[in-house]
């Protein structure tokens, strides 16, 4: 077929077509509902956060952010839903660190590669860990604990929202800093494993701050120490576990926003921005008051924090002997 100008006309409007559908989609971003998948039970501070974020995102950006909670298997269910989601930016993920991170060195197989299947929006908050009982008469200090580890051996429980969760990692390091030998009893998700703290079927939990820090207050719940260098901002009157003599025991647990891979950056960035702007504002009081410490300004990238965690947490896995499932 002859290459005539009205072909050239055609070829140039196809093109032009190309270019401008995918800019004029980011400009009227979002133009429908988004889902916001947490691969955790509601009622968690996974859970919490991504509540919060949704209903910001929708005020500023005009469109609901529903959240869909698809929990179990320590995110194996959840979390591929969003892998395998068109990245156009109307399924997002809230995140937390264990499920990015940790999973890669418990696990043998993932049905998703998080370091090559998401693409970070921004990390939203870091949390505390705090060392939680119910018991105080008999587990109220550090002492106290290391006693009762030392004297039973593998019979003092510990809750944890599910394999590789940060309680997990942090049961795992006070056992290999402190050598004692604990149970671990894993739970779908944070919100049922403090209910069963509560109700006297564990002894201890590992908790992210937020999780616990209602039921501090309620006084069911009594702290022991934080997992921390310092004393957390929202509650400055819970000792450090290094106060209590237990040291090199330090971590937190962070909570990102997360999209499928190959999402167009104009719409990361507007997500991103918004998620900032809020943080700058009145939610930033919000989220420490219930335990959380703002963290979407970091200066570090997410990509580059998943990267490092996912190194630093299968030295600690290998290092506690915990053999892959």
């Amino acid at each position: 077929m002859p290459f005539t100008r009205s072909t050239f006309l055609a070829l140039c409007a196809a093109s032009c077509l190309t270019w401008t559908v995918p800019s004029l989609a980011q400009d009227t971003y979002p133009s429908h509902p988004v889902k916001v998948v947490v691969a955790l039970p509601a009622g968690g501070s996974v859970d919490m956060v991504a509540r919060l974020v949704s209903q910001q995102l929708a005020a500023d950006l005009g469109q609901p952010f529903v959240v869909d909670n698809r929990a179990g298997a320590s995110g194996q269910i959840g979390v591929p839903v969003v892998a395998r989601a068109a990245p156009d930016g109307y399924t997002l993920m809230a995140s937390p660190a264990s499920f990015l991170t940790t999973n890669k060195s418990i696990f043998k197989t993932l049905p998703y590669n998080p370091e090559t299947d998401f693409v970070p929006v921004v990390k939203l908050v870091n949390q505390a860990m705090v060392l939680v009982v119910r018991d105080k008469s008999k587990y109220g200090t550090p002492a106290e604990i290391l006693a009762a580890a030392k004297a039973n051996p593998g019979r003092l429980t510990y809750a944890s929202s599910g394999d590789g969760s940060p309680q997990h990692l942090a049961g795992l390091m006070f056992e290999s800093q402190t050598g004692v030998r604990m149970l671990h009893i894993p739970y779908k998700g944070g919100a049922p494993a403090i209910t069963d703290l509560m109700g006297g079927v564990v002894d201890m939990a590992f908790a992210p701050l937020p999780e616990a820090l209602p039921h501090i207050r309620a006084g069911k719940l009594h702290p022991v120490g934080v997992l921390s260098d310092k004393r957390a901002i929202s509650a400055p009157e819970i000792p450090t576990l290094r106060e209590g003599g237990v040291n090199n025991v330090i971590l937190s647990a962070w909570i990102g926003l997360l999209a499928p891979a190959k999402t167009p950056q104009p719409i990361l960035d507007r997500l991103s921005k918004s998620v900032k702007t809020m943080f700058r504002g009145e939610a930033r009081a919000r989220l420490i008051e219930v335990g959380m410490e703002p963290a979407a300004d970091e200066a570090k990238p997410l990509a580059q924090v998943i990267s490092e965690d996912i190194r630093l947490h299968a030295e600690l896995v290998k290092a506690a002997g915990l053999v892959p499932q």
